[in-house]
Formats: structure tokens, C-alpha cells, sequence
């Protein structure tokens, strides 16, 4: 059966708006777990990511669209492309590097940038030690992907932002000493705290953004929100399901493909919902994965496919029947181009070339029908 679940479509902006519009891509950078998937989700106000309080949750960078409208005597209208990108640390395998590349992928197209951190976990680094002395509790490995994050920003021409995150878990009198520290780092263009989950300083940090972006058109239709095809965003919702589902080495050796996505009939009957038909396959690495995925009885797959199946019925709008199997690909992180054939992009070139190949065979068998 060939899937039917459509790309969105790019609007290049070109339909030439009479009114002043600034627009332009901010790149959300930052080491994992700092709250780049739930700030993205609190400034466009829907679920464009996934997410788990597990580190390394984003794979691919995903943009959200957001429409700022014009506020006479501060700014014009805005549309602001957000791209929010895989934690920023050093890879350990080719799904790692592959991450690492999404980021500075995001990273070559981009107006401005937002460094996230977060307070909590800055204020537990960020003890009072010595003058050039490494502080009290900061490991060797936070250490090396500070490092790292503040390598990538270092070489950018573009302003950055620092964006601390989950200030409302924080004392405000510990803030203040906090951003002396990470100033010594970079001169950032603006430092803004926020509470993504309480949307304190989110109407902040929109203006500041709207100050420095150019004037130019809309990359997206104003009533467009995020880049991803539906197929993208159910895998991702199904691959929550078994971050929150499953522990230790699982969520991370798990990737989920669509392998059907059959949209719902025009007409469905009086009274009910449509229904979507999607069949999903679970990648796991090893027997002994593929057996947690399942569980005792298939109690566990089940657990994950309700889970999954709720979310996806919220986005549709639908009824939806989810089929899950799993499939043991042994060492599937380390393989170049298994990792490759996750993005959804490959994956909607590989979708356009089998449906023209089936659209060429039924050509070629018509007059053989009609004969």
C-alpha cells in the first residue's frame, strides 16, 4: 500500500506582502536536556517536538514557524523560523555524528542564534572556585562539551542570543553571578531568562528577536507551523512513547520508520471519526532490546502503542489503528547509511520515487488491461 500523508508545502513568500514583514531562521543551540524541544513547543504553541526528561531526545533539527504580528510603535509584523537542534556533545558513534551534523547544518543558514542552558544545572557547575580555576563539581566532560558548544558559536557571524532556561526553579539572587560566568565565555548580543513552562520572558525574548531580524518575505503560509511532514511527526511521537516507556539502553537504540500511513476516507460514516491506518517498524539493535520493547506477553509494545496511538489521534484528528512490529538491525547506529535513511527528507525522496515508479508500471500495464 503506498502512503498518501503529503510533505507540507514551502511557500517561498514570493506572493509580495504590502506591509513592512521581518522574517529569518534562529538556530536554538544548546548541550542536551537544557529545554530546546519544550521551548520551541511553548513559542509556537503547539507540539512540534518530542519531549522526554531523557538527554539526546532531538535527532534531527525541526523547525516551528511562528507568526508575530506588528505592534504599532515597538515592531512590524515577524514570521520567525525557529530550528531547534540535537544536543550539542561529542558523538560516539555515526548516529552521533550524523546529530553533530544537523546542528551545524542548521547552522550554516541562520539569522541569529539562541545559546540555551540551563540555570538549574549551570548554578550546580558554577560554584565559587579561583580565579582560571575549573569550578568545584564541574566534571571533565561538561567541561569538554562547553568546550564544544562555545567552539561552534565562536566562529559565527551572526548575532547570539543566551536564553537560561527553567528560571522559575532557580533563586533570582543566584542568576546575576551566574551570567558574569558564562559571559567570560562569549559576548552574547542579549542574555535572556525564560520559563519556557510558565512562558515567563517568552514575549521578551520575541521582541529581542524581531529587533535584529531583517526585513524580507515569508518562507512558510501563515497558518503553517513546522517544516515536518505528519509521517516525521508520528514516528517521533511513537519514538516517545518508548523513551518514556523504556529505560537504560533502549530509547536510544530504538528508531521508528512509517512503513504505511493510509489516510482516512473522505466520507466516513455518519457520527464517526475517520480513520487513519498506520503500520510502524521499531529498530532495535539487539534480541535482548527487541524482548524489553515487547515485554511479558506483548505488555510492553502494547503500553507503547497507546501511548502512541493517543498522541497521534490529537494531532490527526482522527481515529487511528497503529500496527508496531519490531525489527533487530544489528549495530544500526554505527551504519552511515541506516542513519542517513532516518531523515525524514531521504525518506520523502525515497516515498516520490516509488510512487512514480508505480504510477510508470500501471501506464505500462493499461493498455495491456484494455487489450
Amino acid at each position: 500500500m503506498v502512503p498518501t500523508c503529503e510533505p507540507r508545502i514551502r511557500d517561498n513568500g514570493r506572493s509580495g506582502a504590502k506591509n513592512p514583514l521581518k522574517s529569518g531562521f534562529v538556530a536554538i543551540l544548546g548541550r542536551p536536556n537544557v529545554g530546546k524541544s519544550t521551548l520551541l513547543n511553548a513559542l509556537t504553541g503547539e507540539k512540534v517536538a518530542i519531549v522526554t526528561a531523557k538527554p539526546q531526545t532531538t535527532r534531527n533539527r525541526i523547525a516551528g514557524v511562528v507568526e508575530v504580528p506588528a505592534r504599532k510603535g515597538l515592531h512590524p509584523a515577524a514570521q520567525i523560523v525557529f530550528v531547534d537542534t540535537p544536543g550539542v556533545h561529542k558523538p560516539g558513534s555515526q548516529l552521533g555524528r550524523r546529530m553533530l551534523q544537523e546542528v551545524h547544518e542548521a547552522l550554516e543558514s541562520r539569522n541569529l542564534v539562541l545559546v540555551l542552558m540551563d540555570a538549574t544545572r549551570r548554578i550546580q557547575l558554577e560554584t565559587p572556585a579561583s580565579e582560571g580555576s575549573t569550578p568545584r563539581g564541574k566534571s571533565a566532560g561538561a567541561h569538554s562539551e562547553d568546550e564544544l558548544l562555545f567552539s561552534l558559536i565562536r566562529k559565527l557571524d551572526c548575532p547570539v542570543f543566551l536564553v537560561l532556561t527553567k528560571i522559575d526553579l532557580v533563586r533570582k539572587d543566584h542568576l546575576l553571578p551566574l551570567i558574569e560566568s558564562l559571559t567570560r565565555h562569549y559576548n552574547f548580543a542579549q542574555i535572556i531568562p525564560v520559563s519556557a513552562l510558565k512562558r515567563d520572558g517568552l514575549d521578551v525574548l520575541v521582541r529581542k528577536i524581531v529587533d535584529v531580524l531583517p526585513n524580507g518575505e515569508r518562507y512558510y503560509p501563515k497558518d503553517q507551523y513546522t517544516d515536518q511532514p505528519l509521517r516525521f511527526m508520528v514516528a517521533e511521537l511513537i519514538r516517545e512513547s518508548i523513551l518514556i516507556e523504556t529505560g537504560e539502553e533502549v530509547p536510544y537504540a530504538a528508531a521508528v520508520v512509517i512503513e504505511e500511513f493510509e489516510e482516512p476516507e473522505a466520507q466516513p460514516r455518519p457520527g464517526r471519526k475517520p480513520l487513519t491506518r498506520i503500520a510502524a517498524a521499531i529498530y532495535c539493535e539487539r534480541d535482548g532490546q527487541k524482548a524489553i520493547l515487547i515485554g511479558k506477553g506483548g505488555s510492553k509494545l502494547k503500553e507503547i502503542g497507546t501511548g502512541a496511538r493517543r498522541k497521534i489521534e490529537s494531532l490527526l484528528g482522527t481515529r487511528v489503528y497503529l500496527e508496531l512490529h519490531i525489527i533487530v538491525e544489528p549495530g544500526w547506529r554505527e551504519s552511515s547509511a541506516f542513519v542517513q535513511s532516518l531523515d525524514w527528507r531521504n525518506q520523502l525522496e525515497k516515498l516520490a520515487v516509488n510512487q512514480e515508479h508505480e504510477e510508470s508500471a500501471g501506464e505500462e500495464d493499461a493498455p495491456k488491461r484494455k487489450g
